[in-house]
């Protein structure tokens, strides 16, 4: 492989971590939260360091929420946060799959086509913004969960309606988050390309962006180890469809997560400063 073209993904995928710290950023301050940019990029490092070397992407969130619920103060108001940027990155993700399924002609793209992929952004989008700009909406949805221990729920959903509100009050917060979401998601997918290129397999930008997205969705299903194995086998159901041989699809896929997993060591490595200063 090329060591240009992989020192340029290990690049993007740099630029891809501060646009998320970025985005996270701006959340935040329309919470009135304000945080250095240079602390919630190494809290992000060390969720990625987490998120890669755990079972499941939860652990990276929990570093996310404690790290800004002392500043927030609320645990219910930082994990609000995060999970907004949760739903407006995965709306960014459907939204590159969708555009690039559309764009591409090379193969047909199998069972999440085009209609799906933007049905799907569709549906994100109708459930997002009865939640984002009618804040009680959702609260009242979530009465139910009083008979567990009602003055407990009570205070968590007041705190809930309270950051949705004031989420409605800065509506262009919310759009350069979904904005940075879908930079994001761009990026992850130019990343797949440099690896690509790096190894001289033939696979462009409007693949990618249709491969990629469904190779994250995908891993979300918890039946595997930070992804292997289902990731590998979306790769390689749509490397076939462009006629490339299975042993491409591997490549590309091991190589972009050997390439994230090193690259998360440094996450690894801000964490354990972390704990030697505390």
């Amino acid at each position: 492989a090329s060591p240009v073209w992989l020192g340029a993904a290990l690049c993007l995928y740099l630029f891809m971590i501060l646009a998320s710290a970025w985005r996270w950023g701006v959340l935040l301050k329309a919470q009135h939260v304000r945080l250095p940019f240079g602390f919630l990029t190494q809290s992000f490092l060390v969720a990625t360091f987490f998120n890669n070397f755990l079972p499941s992407n939860i652990g990276g969130d929990v570093v996310r929420i404690t790290d800004t619920a002392k500043v927030a103060g609320s645990k219910t108001l930082a994990t609000t946060v995060v999970l907004i940027d949760r739903g407006l990155g995965l709306l960014g993700l459907a939204l590159i799959a969708a555009t690039g399924a559309s764009l591409m002609h090379r193969m047909a793209v199998g069972p999440v086509g085009p209609a799906l992929l933007w049905a799907g952004f569709g549906l994100g989008a109708i459930i997002a913004t009865p939640a984002l700009l009618i804040p009680e909406t959702m609260t009242r949805l979530l009465q139910p969960l009083r008979v567990f221990h009602q003055e407990w729920v009570d205070a968590r959903l007041e705190k809930l309606t309270y950051a949705l509100t004031r989420f409605k009050e800065t509506p262009p917060a919310l759009g350069a988050c979904f904005v940075g979401a879908v930079l994001v998601q761009g990026i992850l997918v130019v990343f797949y390309v440099a690896i690509a290129r790096s190894m001289h397999i033939p696979v462009g930008f409007a693949e990618l962006a249709v491969i990629v997205p469904v190779s994250f969705i995908v891993q979300m299903v918890p039946v595997s180890l930070t992804g292997f194995g289902v990731r590998e086998a979306t790769f390689g159901f749509y490397f076939t469809r462009l006629g490339l041989p299975l042993e491409s699809a591997l490549l590309v896929s091991f190589m972009g997560a050997a390439l994230i997993m090193v690259f998360s060591l440094s996450g690894g490595v801000a964490y354990l400063r972390r704990s030697v200063v505390s």
